[in-house]
């Protein structure tokens, strides 16, 4: 087999494999430059939490109506925007920081939502809610993951001034009219949007993973906030293409190999990133060692 061969030929022969790459792919492109929107405010933790959340509007679609694609999908859109409206109003109204407030939910959110998909699914109900079936999509499920993709980049597009701007200073843009709550609000929904259009692809356990480490990746390439989400979009795809090669290869689930192929990824950019990455800060300290012994 050539080298060509190997690289393009699971996509050219199998259709299921062309559309796992499809799906992947446009979550990719929406998911990271969202992801370096939460490095940027330091909720990294926050695309876990909301992930989880959603899992119990999931299982009540599950519960309602079966493995239907669009129940599990409204359920899960509700639900991970009651826990984002309620997450925000308790850190508002009590001495609790928003992130320990989104912790306390969505470790209920889990708990609850395994516990509902359990008293009817069997256990690999449960697997592919949790984990995903990205070599299972079929067009119903490929056009939620491409169309959410599309809208989440528009829509995200006409946000980023003032969702940046409120990131940099969050107390001017409270001040100007409430512009940065209101940016604030909308990116929460298309996060959620974004996650509940992913499970299907990786799972509500795997698909913040697709969200973080491309984006904490992009830090260590670039500096400007546009360039971080165009980059993480691209080593999200880049981790996308050689995770369903690793796993056809090498027969091992497709969902877990793109993800650790990302990470994988994230471990190279932290050692080799021209922008803080382990080479180069040991190569500054080692000139500003030098440049110290000879002014001595």
């Amino acid at each position: 087999m050539s080298g060509i061969d190997f690289l393009f030929a699971p996509f050219t022969e199998f259709a299921f494999m062309r559309r796992a790459l499809a799906g992947s792919v446009s979550l990719a492109f929406a998911a990271g430059p969202l992801g370096v929107v939460l490095v940027l405010r330091r909720m990294s933790l926050m695309g876990d939490a909301m992930a989880h959340a959603i899992l119990p509007g999931v299982a009540v679609g599950f519960l309602t109506a079966g493995l239907s694609l669009w129940a599990m999908a409204l359920g899960g859109l509700v639900t991970g925007l009651l826990v984002a409206v309620l997450a925000g109003f308790v850190s508002r109204l009590t001495p609790l920081r928003e992130d320990a407030s989104f912790a306390a939910f969505y470790l209920v959110s889990l708990g609850l939502g395994v516990l509902l998909v359990s008293l009817r699914g069997s256990n690999m109900d449960l697997i592919h809610v949790l984990f995903g079936t990205v070599l299972g999509l079929n067009d119903a499920s490929l056009l939620l993951v491409t169309s959410t993709a599309s809208v989440t980049l528009f829509v995200l597009a006409l946000i980023l001034r003032p969702l940046v701007a409120e990131c940099l200073d969050p107390a001017f843009m409270r001040a100007e009219k409430g512009h940065g709550s209101i940016s604030h609000m909308v990116f929460l929904v298309l996060l959620v949007m974004t996650l509940v259009a992913g499970f299907q692809v990786l799972g509500t356990l795997m698909v913040v993973g697709i969200m973080m480490l491309p984006a904490a990746s992009a830090r260590f390439w670039v500096r400007s906030v546009v360039r971080q989400m165009a980059m993480a979009a691209f080593i999200g795809v880049a981790a996308s293409y050689l995770g369903l090669l690793f796993s056809y290869y090498l027969n091992v689930p497709a969902s877990a190999a793109i993800i650790l192929t990302a990470g994988i990824l994230y471990f190279a950019s932290v050692v080799a990133g021209p922008q803080g990455g382990l080479i180069q800060v040991v190569r500054q300290y080692r000139a500003r060692r030098y440049l110290s012994q000879i002014a001595k």
